[in-house]
């Protein structure tokens, strides 16, 4: 199920519902569900040798939503489990339809369910479809 179709059942709730604020047009959004304490790293390949590591608080994810190709790529749900505060999705990455890359994303949220780390890593190596 693609997450820009969240339902209330999906085994990773925050995360669906991250990526499908992620793919629409008001991604900065997302800075509403963070915690104070907020930290991430996204590892971005496009493939061959070399990634780019996005990483800190809340304004290396404000440089990070800026710098984004906004509307080329969706996320796609391709399984997802969640134990506690703590949420895991394995997804696939379109454009304009065609998987692109796959990606692993994990959060640990707080107990009022904002996330407090963020861990994705994202690669065109690997396609499990």
């Amino acid at each position: 199920m693609p997450a820009t179709q969240t339902q209330p059942s999906t085994p990773a709730p925050f995360l669906s519902a991250w990526f499908a604020l992620l793919d629409s047009p008001d991604a900065s959004r997302i800075l509403d569900l963070i915690s104070d304490d907020f930290s991430f790293s996204i590892l971005f390949s496009t493939g061959g040798d070399g990634a780019t590591d996005f990483h800190g608080g809340r304004a290396e994810m404000e440089g990070y939503l800026a710098q984004r190709e906004q509307g080329t790529r969706t996320h796609h749900l391709l399984t997802a489990s969640a134990h506690g505060r703590d949420e895991l999705f394995l997804g696939e990455v379109r454009r304009s339809g065609v998987p692109e890359a796959t990606f692993v994303a994990s959060a640990r949220l707080t107990p009022s369910g904002k996330v407090r780390r963020l861990l994705i890593g994202r690669s065109p190596a690997v396609l499990f479809a």
